[in-house]
């Protein structure tokens, strides 16, 4: 029995199987296969190979290069700097003209800084033994206060490690938190009060705290980016550049971008906050951060001259500057000289502006046999899956498929060889293959 069980499993192996077809005459069954059917095929034409283009290879892997060029030129008459011209060498910071670029619009200057003792409330001058005495307001060294070093006393609010009551609170050699020089140790107070400020060394006199209610460079608005973007997909060793090819050299000095000038990329600062949804002169006063999108995407089956450059614009900071305190945007340089007696001085800018951050994005793709056969391989897939899908509404689902289920599986049961050899009765022998049996 074993060697014969044995035999007929080995036997079984070169068995050729096939299927058995049912055709169901179920309208509702066969609607709802060819719906399945036009969907999949609706979904393989029209998402994978018109929209998605299935059958193109891609490269994602762009590289780019920016180089930005600002022009502009603006008057200002303040009293720390008097008549002023500021140019782009003023204004933009840095000035190599990257990706990455600040504009400068509003400023707080604190001229003739030296290092030397003051208070670090924001005084006028250091306090220093040799000062001469003001009238009116006596300090504990002799000498004495303005009223505008009086208000400043008020402002040390600002600055919590700076207040003290006595030397004792002040301890020399330490660093002011979030203030501007070194403790020396000594308290300053204002005659017939309790609470003073602490004595620093540092560059004085400190930082100045007001910053000018409309923003000094609010002209800047006027100004004009050039954005000189050049990309490559090097897959398909294929380059290009958002700028228009023409010898014409007066073409540039004159264009501004637009959609009748999608190839001169020189833009108007005020134009860019406005696509972002911003107000220019609301984001010069505070500072802020622009984002400038290009994206190259393109299609190489067609002409080169129908992959063209898209911009979008967007505010990338918190717009809500009266409820922030981390609104805007600003930072601190200075510029240093030194006297005729060698005493070094500078002059601190607290700048602030609008940064613009250039990103380029893109993908290029070109027709490829090998993902087209991919998604039609994966369209029939789809098929198979959808016809699976009808035979379990019809064998399961409807109220006839015991029927069709009886149809469509049939149980052969055998006891022996010779049973194994005779045809079976299955319904569907014609009669004299009965008369034969």
């Amino acid at each position: 029995m074993g060697q014969v069980a044995w035999k007929a499993l080995f036997l079984s192996l070169f068995d050729y199987k096939t299927e058995k077809y049912v055709i169901a005459k179920n309208k509702k069954v066969g609607v709802l296969y060819r719906v399945v059917q036009l969907s999949i095929l609706a979904y393989l034409v029209g998402w994978v190979f018109v929209v998605k283009k299935g059958y193109q290879d891609t490269d994602t892997s762009l590289q780019s290069s920016v180089i930005t060029k600002l022009k502009g030129v603006a008057f200002t008459n303040t009293s720390e700097l008097g008549e002023r011209i500021w140019d782009v060498a003023d204004y933009v910071i840095p000035p190599q003209g990257e990706s990455v670029f600040f504009v400068m619009t509003n400023l707080i200057v604190t001229p003739n800084q030296r290092q030397a003792t003051c208070a670090e409330v924001g005084r006028t001058e250091p306090l220093d033994p040799q000062t001469p005495a003001k009238p009116g307001v006596r300090t504990d060294r002799g000498h004495f206060w303005s009223n505008k070093e009086r208000k400043d006393e008020r402002q040390s609010a600002s600055i919590p490690d700076a207040l003290c009551d006595k030397d004792m609170d002040c301890l020399e050699g330490e660093a002011v938190v979030a203030g501007n020089g070194v403790k020396t140790g000594r308290c300053l107070k204002d005659r017939g009060s309790t609470r003073g400020t602490c004595e620093i060394l540092a560059w004085c006199p400190v930082e100045k705290r007001s910053k000018p209610k409309k923003p000094l460079l609010g002209s800047a608005e006027n100004f004009t980016v050039y954005i000189k973007n050049s990309i490559r997909f090097p897959k398909f060793k294929f380059s290009k550049m958002n700028v228009l090819a023409t010898n014409n050299e007066s073409y540039l000095k004159s264009c501004r971008y637009s959609q009748e000038h999608p190839y001169c990329p020189i833009f108007v600062l005020g134009n860019i906050v406005r696509w972002a949804g911003g107000n220019f002169q609301e984001m010069a006063s505070e500072g802020g951060v622009i984002g400038i999108q290009i994206e190259w995407n393109c299609d190489l089956d067609k002409a080169p001259s129908e992959c063209n450059p898209h911009y979008s614009f967007s505010r990338l900071d918190n717009k809500s500057a009266e409820t922030s305190i981390s609104s805007g945007y600003n930072f601190r340089f200075a510029k240093y000289y030194r006297d005729a007696q060698g005493v070094d001085y500078r002059t601190l800018i607290k700048a602030y502006g609008i940064r613009f951050d250039v990103m380029v994005n893109g993908k290029a793709g070109k027709f490829n046999i090998i993902p087209t056969i991919i998604n039609i391989s994966s369209g029939l897939a789809l098929m198979g899956a959808g016809a699976f899908f009808c035979d379990l509404v019809l064998l399961y689902l409807i109220k006839k498929s015991n029927f069709y289920r009886g149809k469509k599986y049939e149980e052969v049961k055998s006891t022996s060889r010779k049973s194994l050899s005779s045809p079976t009765l299955n319904g569907n022998q014609s009669p004299e293959q009965l008369d034969g049996l």
